[in-house]
């Protein structure tokens, strides 16, 4: 069974579980799993269900695909994601971004909690990424292509989406919070990063660190999806202290930002 046959497979499990046309995804990072309590009139399917998905098991996220409507859009959420570190291919790893393609996604809301490199971003900020750098070393597009799912070589000039960036602004002014933005740095973990690593991404221009978020929004480009990213300070990176990180900490700074999240998304499904 090939790519094509596969997301045609899992569309189909998908949609008769449903009698809408979801419009807009969102991912959804550590800590972040609040905002899909959001949703309205909730099909909720677990990964396990789902052909074609793997199974999620980073701590904290719940595993399952939640659908409904959230202000009158009809919506798709992934409660959680796949990682690289997870054992996973890159294939299976933005599998779901191809499956919300062929639902008829168009826009596309992936958040995640991230390291800082930048004194300036703290944790419990909320922080727009303007765009990232590629660490991982490999890419989500190497193999064949199928034209039918997007052009060979598909332009990174921005794929995060400078008009999703702007209104996000807008509603962070309008409510009295500050937004931030910054560069995304994507590794493969699961190892945290040494300081000459954290010096060294710093040193390349990025902001941010993460293990997550770059595969998918490439997948999500090559399928011509509209993307808005959103990283969660959740900790300083060891360049600027000498304390071991725990997921604990990176869980309460990640819920420091639940309130202006959940007002941020909220208000940006509206809009669109």
């Amino acid at each position: 069974m090939n790519i094509l046959e596969k997301i045609e497979k899992t569309k189909n499990f998908i949609e008769s579980k449903i009698d809408f046309q979801p419009q807009l995804g969102i991912i959804l990072g550590t800590g972040l799993n609040s905002i899909a309590e959001i949703v309205e009139n909730q099909v909720k399917i677990s990964y396990k269900e789902i052909p074609g998905f793997a199974e999620s098991t980073a701590p904290s996220h719940q595993g399952r695909l939640i659908l409904g409507k959230i202000n009158g859009k009809n919506i798709v959420v992934m409660q959680g994601r796949f990682h690289f570190y997870e054992g996973y291919s890159m294939s299976e790893v933005t599998f779901p971004i191809r499956v919300f393609k062929a639902l008829g996604v168009s826009t596309l809301i992936v958040t995640n909690a991230a390291g800082s490199l930048n004194e300036n971003l703290q944790p419990g900020d909320i922080v727009l990424i303007k765009d990232h750098i590629n660490l991982m070393g490999t890419n989500p597009l190497i193999g064949k292509n199928y034209k039918e799912l997007g052009e060979r070589f598909p332009s990174m000039n921005e794929p995060y989406s400078a008009a999703l960036r702007e209104l996000s602004r807008q509603i962070a002014f309008q409510n009295a919070f500050s937004l931030q933005e910054g560069v995304y740095a994507a590794v493969t973990g699961p190892s945290l990063e040494t300081k000459s690593e954290c010096l060294m991404m710093q040193k390349l221009g990025a902001d941010l660190v993460g293990m997550s978020t770059v595969p998918e929004v490439i997948v999500a480009i090559h399928s011509k999806i509209e993307v808005l990213g959103i990283s969660v300070v959740t900790n300083l990176s060891n360049i600027f202290h000498s304390q071991a990180h725990s997921q604990e900490e990176i869980r309460e700074n990640a819920d420091k930002a639940r309130e202006k999240m959940e007002i941020l998304i909220l208000n940006i499904i509206k809009m669109i």
